[in-house]
């Protein structure tokens, strides 16, 4: 009689437990769902968006065009010269983010004339080793302050 009823007495100890588990994990965000804003060290956050977002291994950022941070002003050098620049702050971002751009593995770049999308494929290349990531590229009718060409990208932290 003992035996049973220490028995029955476990077993509903182990089904209170089973069934309090999934309530408990309703109220905690899985490791994937959380995500973190990451603004670069010494800027001052816009208000309006962040330099760019951790969400899991993941790391979103925001569009980079070629604006010198030290000056406030894009980079000379057309297009060439941007992109120069461009790859500084998304450097500078993913790297504030816990990556680099070693781990990209999406660019989007938007041109503001698709007739410097081969000057634009030439130092592009240059900015991977081996194989570059996935990359899509568009024209777009203006970029933020009359830049020639904007990155943003997707990577996976160090």
């Amino acid at each position: 009689m003992k035996k049973t009823a220490l028995l029955l007495l476990a077993l509903v100890c182990c089904a209170a437990t089973v069934v309090a588990q999934p309530a408990a994990s309703k109220t905690q965000k899985p490791e994937s769902a959380r995500r973190r804003a990451v603004n670069l060290p010494g800027a001052t956050p816009n208000g309006l968006f962040s330099a760019a977002v951790v969400a899991g291994n993941l790391v979103f950022t925001s569009g980079q065009i070629g604006v010198d941070p030290k000056t406030g002003q894009l980079a000379e050098g057309g297009t060439a010269g941007q992109l120069e620049q461009v790859f500084k702050n998304l450097s500078a971002v993913l790297d504030a983010a816990g990556s680099s751009t070693e781990h990209i593995l999406k660019a989007t770049v938007f041109l503001a004339d698709m007739a410097d999308y081969n000057t634009m494929n030439e130092l592009y290349k240059k900015q991977f080793k081996g194989d570059p990531p996935a990359r899509t590229t568009v024209q777009v009718a203006a970029l933020p302050r009359g830049a020639r060409i904007e990155i943003e990208a997707v990577a996976v932290l160090k």
